[in-house]
């Protein structure tokens, strides 16, 4: 069975941890960088949950692997302080992903 592992700030982690999910607490972009790198290696992991905040630090790296594999998912979620201003809407990744108009 495949496995959540979620990617945050201390007070996200420590959320999640409480109803049984693993996960990692980052404070730096190439702490976030690496703990995506090996979050997507590990054959249990199918969804990887990330904060926005983090998510954005390592755009980059985030997109590669959201476009590219499908498993692990990768989802962005909002961090203790609340969504973003501005983000993709689903609509928006499906048109980027497959180029079809929804």
């Amino acid at each position: 069975m495949l496995k959540f592992f979620v990617i945050g700030d201390e007070e996200t982690v420590l959320g999640f941890h409480l109803v049984g999910i693993d996960g990692e607490i980052v404070h730096t972009s190439e702490q976030a960088r690496q703990s995506l790198e090996n979050a997507v290696q590990k054959s249990s992991v199918g969804v990887i949950l990330i904060t926005e905040r983090i998510a954005d630090g390592i755009r980059a790296d985030v997109d590669r692997y959201f476009y590219k594999m499908p498993v692990p998912l990768i989802v962005e979620i909002p961090d203790r302080y609340g969504v973003q201003e501005e983000r993709s809407t689903i609509r928006d990744v499906i048109r980027n992903a497959v180029g079809v108009h929804v």
